[in-house]
């Protein structure tokens, strides 16, 4: 079972890899704002668990659990700034809310909340309602 940490690089790590077709280690430390060696430590790590093969000085490759994994967490991301867009989240909070919650919900709820996405991009007239009744509570405050 991946940790929360081992969850952020590997989907940074898919997240390069699709960008660019490779993944570094200072892409990666960069992008995730750590030390190049935590991520060495972190990709030895996720070599031993079989998300990916690392070779010193040549880089690293997904294995098919990492790449699905990575695609996983992505999708769960893309999921969740989704969400937070519908229900009226500040642009500039949503990725920052998103990194908050990703690691604390099960995947039961994220698959009740992919549903609750999918009905409310369906159903424009509902989305106003929802909008309304935020505008309402903010006035009350």
């Amino acid at each position: 079972m991946a940790t929360p940490s081992m969850e952020d690089y590997l989907e940074r790590i898919y997240k390069l890899i699709r960008e660019k077709g490779y993944a570094r280690v200072s892409d990666i430390a960069e992008g995730l704002e750590v030390h190049p060696s935590s991520v060495t430590k972190m990709i030895q790590k996720l070599d031993k668990d079989n998300y990916l093969i690392y070779e010193k000085y040549r880089g690293l490759i997904l294995t098919p659990k990492g790449n699905k994994m990575g695609e996983k967490l992505l999708a769960r991301h893309k999921l969740l700034e989704d969400f937070l867009s519908i229900i009226g989240v500040n642009h500039e909070n949503i990725y920052t809310d998103v990194e908050g919650i990703e690691h604390h919900l099960s995947w039961d709820s994220i698959m009740c909340i992919e549903a609750l996405v999918k009905y409310f991009k369906g159903q424009e007239e509902k989305l106003d309602e929802l909008k309304q009744i935020r505008s309402q509570l903010e006035m009350e405050e």
